[in-house]
Parts: C-alpha cells; sequence; structure tokens
C-alpha cells in the first residue's frame, strides 16, 4: 500500500489543481490562444512564479488535460470490470466512455482539442495510442482478435481516428451521434475493409 502524501505533497497537489481548473475556465471563455499565464496566476490568486513551477508552459496544461481524462475512463473501466470481457468489447467500451466523457464537456472539448492538437502531443506522445495497443494486445494473446495483426499499428490508427472525429464533432454546428460515430470506427478497425476471401 503506498505510502499517505505528505503535508507538503498535498499542498502542492491543492495549487496544481487550482491551477489546472483556472486554466481550463479561461481557455473555455476565451480560447487557449488569447489565455496568459498571467491570467492564470490571477484566477488561481497565486503568484506569477508558481505558475511555471507547476506548469512550465501553457500546453502543459493540455497535457495534463488529456492525462486526466484517460484516468478518468479507466478509473471507470475498472470500476465496471471491462478487463474481464472479450477484446473486441473492451474496445468499444473504451471509446464509448471517451465519448460520453466528450459528450458531458462539449464546450471544453471544442476549446481544448484544437489546442491540444496544436500545441500539444496526443499525435505525437504515444500515451492514448499504448493504452489502446494493450487492449489489442490482451485481445490477441486471449485468442480473441487476429493474431497476425500488428497491435502498435491498428492502436495507431484508432488513436488518430479518435481524434480527427472528436475534432470534427467538437466543430460542427450540428454534432453528430459521437458515441455511434467512435463505435462504427472501433467496428471498422476490428472488421477490416476487405472480405476475409480478398486478403
Amino acid at each position: 500500500m503506498p505510502a499517505a502524501p505528505t503535508r507538503r505533497e498535498r499542498k502542492r497537489k491543492n495549487v496544481g489543481d487550482r491551477l489546472y481548473e483556472a486554466a481550463l475556465a479561461l481557455f473555455v471563455d476565451k480560447g487557449f490562444d488569447a489565455t496568459t499565464m498571467d491570467e492564470i496566476a490571477e484566477r488561481a490568486d497565486v503568484a506569477r512564479a508558481t505558475v511555471f513551477n507547476h506548469y512550465p508552459q501553457k500546453a502543459a496544461f493540455l497535457e495534463e488535460w488529456g492525462r486526466r481524462r484517460r484516468a478518468r475512463v479507466a478509473e471507470i473501466l475498472v470500476g465496471e470490470h471491462v478487463q474481464d470481457l472479450p477484446g473486441p468489447e473492451q474496445l468499444r467500451h473504451y471509446l464509448r466512455e471517451m465519448a460520453e466523457l466528450n459528450t458531458g464537456a462539449r464546450r471544453e472539448t471544442a476549446a481544448l482539442l484544437d489546442a491540444s492538437l496544436r500545441f500539444g502531443s496526443p499525435l505525437r506522445g504515444p500515451a492514448l495510442e499504448v493504452e489502446l495497443t494493450d487492449v489489442i494486445r490482451r485481445g490477441q494473446d486471449r485468442g480473441e482478435l487476429c493474431p497476425d495483426a500488428d497491435p502498435a499499428l491498428a492502436g495507431q490508427v484508432l488513436a488518430a481516428g479518435y481524434f480527427a472525429t472528436v475534432l470534427r464533432w467538437a466543430g460542427d454546428e450540428h454534432p453528430f451521434d459521437l458515441t455511434r460515430r467512435l463505435e462504427d470506427l472501433a467496428n471498422l478497425v476490428l472488421g477490416g475493409l476487405l472480405p476475409r476471401s480478398t486478403i
């Protein structure tokens, strides 16, 4: 069992959380580009240097946003024992939970996803891709998914498809059903495009 955080660690986390919430509120209200680190410090009622101690650059807030969202989905999946489901269902469930998270915070997603793709590293960094790859690999190990497929490539395709789909949904004046579209993406990757007889 991990040791309980010290008072100093709790205080640091509290300040970090306050900065994070202040930054997100400003990004949604003003946009990522228009928000300054000084404004984040003022909103969180801390010194400017404190912001840089926790988040050395503004893009670090975007990385934290993505990390917290993935952690929230992982927490939900563990609570629902999704790891006990077959690999294909795990993939669908993962994307379904991500869709619900986005749908429940559409303004936030619209404000931060575009900035994340421009200034962050969701496509360059492997976080989501690795998580999806792990699900695929476990499905292969259990004989539920084709053993010849490259799990890393499939994870990469799913991650790229996820970001492209959510970005289009967030910017659409009349958004489509995100949950259904991401499920279609999962089914497309799981099933492939060519009939088995032609492969």
